[in-house]
């Protein structure tokens, strides 16, 4: 499908709602029938009919369908986090006994389900460095039924063969899930590619104004009809027919958007790799990325996000930048208007920073949509604030 059909008119029938050219939000909490037969067929199959917002609603149907179309997926659910789409995603496809195979360091609320949660039902896992093939194979137990990738992942930017492991997967008959919500569906499609279930948090680039939570997860209509008649509706983590048509809105602009942020971004990298205090730039479609082949190969592109580790010996330094920024904020995800920062030294108490370790060194920038030379004059002073200290 042409994208400009998918974001503009996809699933928008403008006849049922008064030819307005933007949807309705039916902000609604159930629907009525006028027949006992009618009422008794949607108890039987929630999923072909309007019964109860928790599970279907237009507003959210429209979005569903949008974003399907967007992941090359035949079918989609929207979450309200990020975090919810994981939950379900991995719950439909474990029971007890069995193993999970997942790329070390994923995002916070994945790690704490398999390391906090599912060993309360005999759910094991095995953490991997993702970026060769061979530790798959070598990991797979006979109990493995998922595979839990993050391609890039959100600090370092791992990426894992998207296609290899999808077909060393089915081989063995393993379901996959992939974390995309680094590139968004419109620079990376890993349904396309083989994997089972993908998922994004629509937080970030889908809402792209920093007013909702949201998460996706595509894939098969089996699939996809299986969570929604089980974890999702016994979740009930639905996402609410508003926030719906706050993505709705969001997607008229992702293209554009991700078009300038992308713009803005290798502005921002060229500046960071020429000053003397970044000791180097993290991105993945960078040349110097390690990975930079594979990126190449299944990205179109890379948008906002990137690590930089600072030349310095002490935490406080880190700290003295961060503070010193005048208009990027310090603050959690990404995807947004607004450019925002946050160091690792922040998740770690001052007296468990090592500067041996590059990681300790390392801020996350996320570029919004500021005009380039806004962003890097903000990043030039605060640099300088640490020059001055030292």
């Amino acid at each position: 499908m042409d994208l400009s059909y998918i974001l503009n008119e996809l699933a928008e029938d403008r006849d049922e709602y008064f030819r307005a050219v933007s949807p309705p939000i039916v902000q609604t909490s159930n629907f009525a029938f006028k027949k006992v037969d009618d009422l008794r067929k949607s108890f039987e199959d929630e999923y072909s009919t309007w019964l109860y917002s928790r599970g279907l609603n237009p507003t959210v149907e429209i979005l569903r369908k949008k974003l399907a179309a967007l992941d090359g997926a035949e079918d989609c659910l929207v979450f309200n986090s990020g975090a919810a789409a994981i939950f379900a995603a991995v719950l439909a496809n474990v029971k007890s006994g069995d193993h999970i195979l997942s790329v070390k360091d994923p995002y916070t609320w994945a790690r704490k389900m398999f390391d906090e949660i599912l060993p309360r039902f005999q759910v094991t896992v095995t953490y991997i460095d993702g970026r060769s093939g061979a530790n798959f194979e070598k990991a797979i137990q006979p109990n493995t039924t998922v595979i839990y990738l993050e391609s890039p992942n959100s600090w370092m930017f791992d990426l894992q063969d998207l296609a290899a492991v999808a077909k060393l997967a089915r081989e063995k008959n393993i379901v996959t899930i992939c974390d995309n919500s680094f590139c968004t569906p419109l620079y990376q499609k890993p349904y396309e590619m083989g994997i089972d279930l993908t998922l994004q948090s629509a937080t970030k680039y889908i809402s792209g104004h920093s007013d909702v939570i949201a998460g996706v997860l595509s894939g098969s209509s089996n699939q996809i009809t299986r969570i929604f008649n089980s974890e999702y509706n016994n979740i009930g983590s639905g996402i609410q027919p508003f926030n719906a048509w706050l993505l709705i809105r969001g997607l008229r602009t992702l293209p554009a958007r991700l078009e300038r942020i992308t713009r803005t971004t290798h502005a921002v990298i060229r500046f960071l790799k020429s000053h003397p205090l970044v000791e180097r730039v993290i991105f993945p479609l960078d040349t110097s990325f390690p990975q930079y082949e594979l990126a190449n190969r299944q990205m179109k592109g890379a948008c906002g996000l990137l690590t930089f580790i600072l030349k310095t010996q002490s935490c406080e330094d880190i700290e003295n930048f961060c503070n010193g920024l005048k208009h990027i904020l310090m603050a959690v995800s990404w995807g947004g208007h607004e450019s925002l920062i946050i160091p690792k030294c922040a998740g770690m108490p001052r007296d468990q920073f090592n500067p041996a370790h590059e990681l300790h060194r390392s801020l996350r920038l996320y570029v919004g949509l500021e005009e380039p030379e806004y962003i890097i004059a903000d990043l030039a002073q605060a640099l300088d604030v640490i020059k001055d200290h030292s």
